[in-house]
């Protein structure tokens, strides 16, 4: 007989931490997930600081849950809710800038590939997208970089888990950042947390060009480029000045995010860059706790976008709690093997399949 939720979070009340409490009373327990005799939860710690002293109360968990009778596997994510902490001194390195002219578009040295993933609109996931994507082909042996072009929004540092910055040896070279088999930059890495960038569009260009043609990225299969969202400096950037080998467009299912999308669309094909397939992200929500699906946002949207574009649809992702608690612990859920996990390995397999990484 399989265990129950009830079972599993009534092991865990008894769990105590150092000052007493509970994980039960101090609702640390987050995303209970019963697969006949497995169970998989994640711990959620208020703070990255008392996130990496809970390594004994996660180890004490597995061990309790474990103990149950039905259950033959436990698997426990620790994550933490709140700011990474404080990152060192920025490298002695200027960042954005007036572009420097260039005969026509480029690409750095030792890159096979550049793969651009925009949106029409902001809050689609497009970024949470990219960093899983790039964990997933890292995973099928190839390698990948990312780079995070949303300059005015970097989330990529915390997606990714890393809160360092790189080295710059001669104040010109950026040496980048490595997390979970991908080579990492980001603008992020570059400025005071919780500071604004407040530059005018030839920065952002300048900076662009920066971290595409300054950083060592190295031998790589593939690059991603987090675009930011919209149709603005960045992508018109990218598009025109390096060798894009196309773009991948994210986008929810509703009205509202496939005008955005579709505008996003026009773009690429106006600036000639070949789009090689839509993701639906977003396509529906599974109710953890009876298993039904609810289609938030619509259904089939992207699909019918894409097939009226002639382009492939390359995925349809649902919501998932998993998915965010993992992106914010700094662990994308692609690094992982469960259901999440596996929807992204097959994008990755079509691309790689498809010859577009």
């Amino acid at each position: 007989m399989s265990v129950t939720k009830e079972q599993v979070l009534e092991a865990l009340s008894r769990v105590q931490l150092p000052n007493g409490e509970t994980l039960i009373s101090r609702d640390m327990i987050r995303a209970v997930s019963i697969n006949e005799d497995v169970v998989q939860f994640v711990i959620e710690a208020p703070s990255p600081e008392v996130a990496a002293q809970m390594e004994p109360a996660r180890k004490a968990a597995e061990a309790v849950v474990e103990e149950l009778d039905g259950v033959s596997k436990v698997t426990v994510a620790l994550t933490a809710h709140g700011p990474a902490a404080a990152k060192a001194p920025p490298p002695s390195l200027k960042i954005g800038g007036h572009p420097k002219p260039q005969e026509g578009p480029t690409k750095p040295s030792g890159v096979a590939r550049i793969l651009a993933i925009g949106s029409g609109k902001g809050g689609v996931g497009k970024s949470t997208v990219s960093s899983n994507l790039a964990v997933a082909l890292a995973k099928q042996g190839r390698k990948v970089g990312l780079l995070d072009a949303d300059i005015y929004g970097p989330s990529q540092p915390r997606m990714m888990g890393i809160n360092k910055r790189p080295a710059s040896p001669d104040g010109k070279t950026i040496i980048p950042l490595h997390a979970h088999g991908v080579t990492l930059m980001s603008i992020g890495f570059m400025m005071e947390e919780g500071k604004a960038v407040v530059w005018r569009g030839p920065m952002l260009m300048g900076a662009l060009q920066q971290m595409l043609g300054q950083v060592e990225w190295g031998e790589l299969d593939v690059l991603l480029v987090d675009l930011p969202p919209g149709t603005g400096d960045v992508q018109l950037t990218l598009c025109t000045k390096s060798e894009l080998t196309g773009a991948i467009v994210v986008s929810t299912p509703q009205d509202v995010a496939l005008i955005d999308a579709r505008k996003a669309l026009d773009m690429f094909a106006t600036l000639k860059t070949p789009v090689l397939g839509l993701i639906e992200n977003m396509s529906m929500f599974v109710c953890p706790d009876c298993g039904s699906e609810h289609e938030i946002f619509g259904s089939g949207g992207v699909a019918a976008e894409a097939n009226k574009m002639g382009v492939p649809l390359l995925g349809a992702l649902p919501i998932d709690l998993d998915t965010r608690l993992a992106g914010d612990g700094g662990t994308p859920i692609a690094a992982g093997d469960g259901p999440m996990a596996q929807a992204y390995a097959k994008i990755a397999t079509g691309l790689i399949e498809g010859g577009m990484a």
